[in-house]
């Protein structure tokens, strides 16, 4: 991969094909864990209201 250096003089990597799969992948599981969390959520939520109504 080639380095580019910036005004700073700090090193920073281009994003290759690995990094933009990578950044893929975590976009899926930031999807997969908020669907998961909102579905437990009501569940749970619906739990605790079936539990006080009946």
């Amino acid at each position: 991969m080639p380095i580019q250096r910036t005004r700073r003089g700090a090193r920073r990597r281009r994003a290759g094909r690995r990094r933009l799969e990578a950044s893929r992948l975590d976009r899926w599981l930031n999807t997969a864990v908020t669907v998961a969390v909102i579905t437990a959520l009501a569940v749970g939520s619906a739990a605790v209201l079936a539990h006080w109504l009946l």
